[in-house]
């Protein structure tokens, strides 16, 4: 039997005709379905997409399971039929997001951001810089991301501590934050959306981490109070590192773009060369244990 996978783009056609027993149909979103997507068994959505998307499968009456190409499934989770499973990438995109978080702290610490300026405004502005050699960071999140964001840090010679829901060993309890906060020189957010991340990152957690502390947020914008990080920067007391925000994509005239003390990117911690690859890599192997009769490795359970 040939089970009807939809995917969204060439590459996806190309991955999914090579899995023994699946057959790529693909599929433009905002446009009409194809002819035999109501066979489709599988759906693939686009890398990135948004909200709109999901409404794709309440038209697809033989749809069993939905595979994503990102690790983030907050806009999935609870909004697909009853009985559909949901598998995220797990995996693909770890390695380029943890080197976009690095790459954040060494621009900061190094000053990166301010020798491009002066070199545009042709100034020589030669003065010491700090370092992230030997900086103590905190990882909120005990996933993926946090094991390659590990793994980066040690040539620097950091003292690391990774933060899970629960705490195991290696791991301590997301309930030690309060105490734990003020220990760090940054803060790095590597948590998936959940109704207990959600806002998680409030007027009284970024109150607990200490002077001068940089936050980086390689998650989601949600998982921040906008509003009471820009309260903070205005300050001067804290800065950040945001790859997301809320809203997104920022709104001209919103108060971050100005904010002091702030690296910000639109989004594309995990968008670096070979990220489509790494996701469908991820994808067709999840696809290929579905269509074996076995449980695909990276399946939402609640809420992630």
């Amino acid at each position: 039997m040939t089970v009807t996978v939809l995917v969204p783009d060439d590459y996806g056609v190309a991955a999914v005709s090579r899995v023994t027993g699946a057959r790529a149909l693909r599929f433009t979103l905002g446009e009409p379905l194809p002819a035999g997507a109501d066979e489709a068994e599988i759906l693939v959505p686009g890398f990135l997409v948004g909200p709109h998307a999901v409404e794709m499968t309440w038209a697809l009456p033989k749809l069993r399971y939905v595979q994503l190409l990102t690790a983030g499934a907050e806009n999935w989770v609870g909004k697909v039929p009853e009985g559909v499973l949901l598998s995220i990438a797990r995996g693909a995109h770890g390695a380029s997001t943890a080197e976009w978080a690095l790459t954040g702290l060494l621009s900061m610490y190094r000053e990166f951001t301010e020798f491009a300026v002066a070199q545009r405004e042709h100034r020589w502005t030669q003065h010491q810089t700090d370092t992230l050699h030997g900086k103590r960071i905190l990882i909120v999140g005990a996933g993926d991301l946090a094991v390659e964001m590990r793994r980066m840090l040690a040539p620097f010679d950091t003292e690391v501590t990774v933060v899970g829901t629960h705490a195991r060993e290696g791991v301590r309890g997301v309930d030690e934050l309060p105490t734990l906060l003020g220990d760090f020189d940054a803060v790095v957010l590597m948590v998936p959306v959940t109704s207990q991340t959600i806002g998680m990152v409030d007027a009284e957690f970024l109150s607990h981490m200490a002077d001068h502390a940089i936050l980086v947020n390689a998650a989601r914008g949600v998982v921040v109070r906008t509003d009471d990080l820009v309260a903070e920067l205005s300050t001067g007391r804290l800065r950040a590192i945001l790859d997301v925000t809320d809203p997104e994509p920022l709104p001209t005239g919103h108060p971050l773009w100005d904010a002091p003390g702030l690296l910000l990117t639109p989004h594309v911690g995990g968008s670096s060369r070979g990220s489509l690859q790494r996701a469908w890599a991820v994808a067709t192997s999840e696809i290929e244990r579905y269509l074996s009769g076995d449980q695909p490795r990276h399946l939402v359970h609640g809420e992630y």
